[in-house]
């Protein structure tokens, strides 16, 4: 009897009760230190699951390395329209943006059709975009990950917490990404059209003073639930924090806070249903 009533608490103390003493609602998490290379944190790190739109971390290093000019002007077409989710976009058929913008819409608002554009635009299409997501995936070490389309929006992109990582650290080394990533606000002009639009970051976390973000990138489909991944200075050391599949709305930023937390203090906050 003594057994079981110990037995229940022990459930009931630990039933969020995590490798590490860190309690996240994230289905898969990795927390790498990015300087070392060493592990952290793990939680269902080698799952295989669909990564939403943290898929455009790698469409921006494709895009990249092709070294497209960025001032190269591209008109957004039907083909870029989402068609699979039809998820709104505030980016007009026939509106004309700079491959920068497009780039960087792509990276801090997760603007679809800015990355449908990007991938449709590649030498070759979209068929030779793809091809060279996944031969970049090979390249990183990424030996569970496989890309289908530019955005995101199709589940069959996917990958785990561990290639993600490699993912994110392959992302820092480009300056374009680490600026456009982490931007919090940006307003496009439309000069064919005389008008502007202003573009926020789909990371809240970039916009807060308790936060030294480097590269920064949100996904959310309903096969992947709600995603970021981030390296970020905390007590002064770059880390790569990978959070995948998160319930609930603000669970993603929850976990991400419980983690600057735990690594600062060692203090490990309880989840609350």
């Amino acid at each position: 009897m003594i057994l079981a009533v110990c037995a229940m608490f022990a459930f009931i103390g630990g039933a969020f009760a995590q490798p590490g003493g860190l309690n996240l609602r994230s289905h898969a998490a990795l927390i790498l230190d990015a300087k070392h290379g060493r592990i952290l944190f793990n939680k269902n790190a080698d799952t295989v699951m669909p990564i939403a739109s943290i898929t455009k971390l790698m469409t921006a290093i494709v895009v990249l390395d092709a070294k497209l000019p960025l001032n190269e002007g591209i008109s957004i077409e039907a083909a870029d329209i989402d068609v699979i989710k039809n998820t709104r976009s505030r980016l007009r058929v026939g509106a004309n943006l700079t491959r920068r913008e497009l780039l960087r819409l792509a990276l801090m608002a997760s603007e679809n059709r800015a990355a449908a554009s990007l991938g449709r635009t590649y030498p070759g299409g979209i068929h030779a975009f793809v091809a060279a997501m996944n031969d970049k995936a090979f390249e990183l070490g990424m030996g569970n990950s496989y890309f289908v389309d530019a955005t995101g929006l199709n589940s069959a992109n996917v990958s785990t917490a561990r290639d993600l990582a490699k993912l994110v650290d392959a992302a820092y080394k480009y300056k374009v990404i680490r600026e456009y990533s982490t931007t919090a606000a940006h307003a496009v002009a439309f000069v064919d059209e005389d008008r502007s639009l202003r573009f926020s970051n789909s990371n809240n976390l970039v916009r807060s003073r308790h936060w030294d973000i480097d590269v920064s990138k949100t996904g959310f489909l309903s096969e992947a639930g709600r995603c970021l991944v981030m390296q970020a200075k905390i007590t002064g050391k770059p880390v790569i924090i990978v959070l995948l599949d998160s319930w609930g709305k603000n669970s993603r930023i929850g976990d991400a806070n419980r983690i600057k937390k735990w690594m600062e203090t060692g203090f490990v906050r309880k989840v609350r249903g």
